[in-house]
């Protein structure tokens, strides 16, 4: 389990970024894969799951997890919320203590967010396509219409893949450069190549909120060192599937 060391500073809340190790899955999937939607045998997934609550020390019955779609859509949990089954969305946010909320990734980023004065967290699965679409802009603007100050937030980047490599098509490139002109800044050629910086851009959605109290853990997901699951990895190595890295936050 890695830690971000702003989030650590804040002791309302429990959370960690974790890697592939410590659980019980094996083969493709060895170890600790929090993926219910890959094709891992699912008694495996459940008892990894158990050991992530376990490591953050939550009393719940279960970790909060979305079905997630790539999207910008994001769920609300308080007394009134009951989700009886996984929504589809890509963020989660809470006021609610001892509900551990978490995001599963194998390259997309994982943003755990946390305003210590009005006690709300929120944890973002960013991919480009989320990135593209705002989901961090939508969270982050919803937790301010509940109350929060953006010089109050405190958002921890974690791992993920980094631009050496994330390979993109120029027509990718268009499309963010569509968007928003600045946005050529986190585009570089190499060797003829051309590579996109997500955890960059994800960053900046989060500088445009007024978001400054920001960390970055700079690790990247598909070196194979870093002990991540990694999807481009996977696909480099022909594997069919590959494991899904979890991320949690939770209030005490």
């Amino acid at each position: 389990m890695i830690k971000s060391k702003k989030l650590s500073k804040i002791n309302i809340i429990k959370h960690g970024f974790f890697n592939k190790t410590g659980g019980k899955s094996k083969k493709i999937y060895k170890s600790l894969n929090c993926g219910p939607g890959s094709k891992d045998n699912p008694s495996d997934v459940k008892k990894n799951l158990q050991i992530v609550k376990k490591k953050i020390k939550s009393t719940a019955k279960r970790i909060f997890l979305l079905h997630q779609m790539h999207s910008n859509k994001f769920v609300y949990i308080n007394k009134k919320n009951k989700f009886r089954s996984k929504p589809k969305a890509d963020a989660v946010i809470t006021n609610q203590k001892n509900i551990p909320i978490g995001v599963l990734t194998a390259d997309c980023v994982p943003i755990l967010i946390c305003d210590e004065r009005i006690k709300l967290v929120a944890a973002i699965h960013a991919g480009w396509k989320g990135a593209y679409k705002d989901i961090i802009s939508k969270v982050i603007q919803f937790m301010i219409k509940k109350g929060s100050n953006p010089k109050n937030i405190t958002a921890a980047i974690g791992p993920a893949i980094s631009a050496k490599n994330y390979e993109v098509k120029q027509d990718f490139k268009r499309k963010f450069i569509k968007k928003d002109k600045k946005n050529n800044k986190f585009f570089k050629i190499k060797y003829k190549k051309l590579y996109f910086d997500l955890p960059k851009y994800v960053k900046s959605c989060l500088l445009k909120n007024k978001i400054k109290n920001i960390e970055s853990l700079n690790i990247d997901t598909f070196n194979i060192n870093n002990n991540f699951f990694s999807a481009r990895r996977a696909l480099r190595l022909n594997h069919d599937d590959y494991g899904r890295n979890i991320s949690i936050i939770m209030l005490n």
